[in-house]
């Protein structure tokens, strides 16, 4: 839910309207129409757009702000749409999976894009320079990553797979779900079959899905031993509709094959000719579509040079550092997980083996660092580096950011700055950074510290449409030294 102390809608351009009507003039971080009462109370309504005029009714009140849904539309946006997906909408039994169908693909980029520089400014105190054209891509059939929950319904003697239901923990009763690929669209109903054929159909509580660029992988979550009936039904199913079963008994780390051999799950970055195998489980972009993009502008943007030294913190798999690894002389890759250290170590020696003569990769070190409690210390020890791709989580890169911001105050003599660590002499701050991110808040946030407070210049800043039709901002900014 959004905070309106932080989040002031335009006001109203209609003063004089019916009891009742409200003007929507924005939308917020959830997907919800805004607008004032006459008395300045702001209202937030679900599936309500800007432009409209609509009666909504409350279901929430607070001192400053309500909380409603829409009943009518007086008068509709242009940016208005039939959604793509049957099971869209504020009804009962609504999948929560999307928010934004009702809005034109289109405007749903603009809304992101105001996001994003509303953030920058409200939270940060910055504005960037130049804002970079969206990127985007398919809006359907994008989604390679998923967590569907499954559940028996003894009642209505159905299993239901899928997503949950708007603000609920019920399993919506989905038949399709427009933004998974269509192979495994088509699944659903097969998977609902399948699930409620078998003898362990109440202790599977959960399938992910994982797609590569050729393989489609399944993690069946089963809270108890599977029979050798329920596997043999597995495999049928693998074989009648090409996909690759794993098996998680307890956590993560349990995940593993059903029967060894087959081919191996991977994403390839051909701009980079480089191919990234993954586990299931892995941290990977949920659409690799835009993936291939945001990673060629990134790199782009980043310009790293034969005689320049890269640090990607965040690194994860090496979705950066391995196409780093193709223009710059040296890469460290900083990752805060030793078991994502080893496979990116692993991905490194596999991509460097397949080079053809001439385009070796640049040295590539990994190290494993809890990047949530960087110093000063810890930053000198790295070395100096050209130039930064950050990539955090949605908790972002505060540690890191000011660890980079108190060596500059520092060294500018500012007061309450914290001494400098030995061996700084030598050691100075990157000329760029390239910052992507999944939560427009935290990069504002961290944005703040080192416009304000390291010294460098927002230069550029644009949204990455990574998840179509919900209220996801993905996004990236470049700062440069000075």
């Amino acid at each position: 839910m959004s905070d309106p102390t932080e989040f002031s809608p335009p006001p109203p351009t209609s003063t004089d309207l019916p009891p009742g009507w409200l003007e929507v003039t924005a939308m917020d971080m959830d997907a919800q129409g805004v607008a004032r009462k006459p008395d300045g109370k702001v209202v937030f309504i679900d599936g309500a757009l800007p432009t409209e005029l609509v009666s909504a009714n409350t279901h929430r009140k607070k001192n400053n702000w309500e909380q409603a849904s829409l009943t009518e539309v007086h008068r509709q946006s242009s940016q208005r749409v039939q959604p793509g997906c049957p099971h869209f909408g504020l009804h009962a039994g609504a999948c929560g999976g999307c928010k934004m169908q009702h809005l034109h693909v289109a405007a749903q980029v603009a809304v992101k894009q105001r996001v994003l520089e509303d953030n920058l400014w409200h939270l940060g105190k910055v504005k960037a320079e130049t804002i970079l054209r969206p990127i985007e891509g398919p809006a359907w059939g994008y989604r390679y990553r998923a967590r569907l929950s499954v559940r028996y319904v003894p009642k209505k003697d159905k299993v239901l797979v899928g997503f949950h239901e708007r603000k609920s923990r019920y399993i919506a009763d989905m038949e399709t779900c427009k933004i998974l690929p269509p192979h495994v669209d088509a699944m659903l109903m097969p998977l609902r079959a399948l699930i409620g054929s078998m003898a362990a159909r109440d202790t599977c509580p959960q399938i992910e899905l994982a797609c590569g660029d050729t393989v489609t992988a399944l993690v069946l979550r089963h809270l108890e031993p599977l029979s050798p009936e329920d596997k043999d039904k597995l495999r049928a199913f693998a074989s009648a509709h090409g996909v690759q079963w794993w098996l998680q008994p307890k956590g993560p780390d349990t995940v593993h094959l059903l029967d060894e051999g087959g081919e191996p799950l991977a994403y390839g970055l051909p701009d980079f000719g480089i191919t990234m195998p993954f586990k299931p489980t892995d941290f990977t972009q949920v659409n690799p579509h835009i993936n291939r993009v945001l990673v060629t502008r990134a790199l782009r943007l980043l310009d790293a040079h034969k005689d320049e030294r890269v640090i990607d913190w965040f690194c994860g798999l090496g979705n950066f550092t391995l196409p780093i690894a193709t223009q710059a002389r040296e890469v460290l890759g900083i990752e805060g997980s030793e078991a994502l250290v080893a496979r990116s170590r692993e991905n490194y020696q596999s991509n460097q083996a397949q080079r053809q003569d001439g385009s070796a990769l640049a040295a590539t070190s990994f190290v494993a660092r809890n990047l949530f409690e960087m110093t000063p210390e810890m930053l000198i020890a790295d070395g100096a580096s050209d130039k930064w791709l950050v990539d955090p989580p949605r908790e972002g890169a505060f540690a890191l950011s000011k660890a980079l911001a108190d060596i500059h105050q520092a060294r500018i003599g500012a007061e309450d700055a914290p001494p400098l660590p030995a061996g700084h002499e030598g050691w100075q701050p990157p000329q760029r950074i390239v910052y992507v991110s999944c939560n427009p808040a935290t990069l504002a946030r961290d944005a703040g510290l080192l416009v304000h407070q390291a010294d460098y210049r927002c230069v550029a800043a644009g949204v990455v449409n990574m998840f179509p039709h919900t209220a996801h901002v993905e996004s990236m900014a470049v700062f440069e030294r000075g």
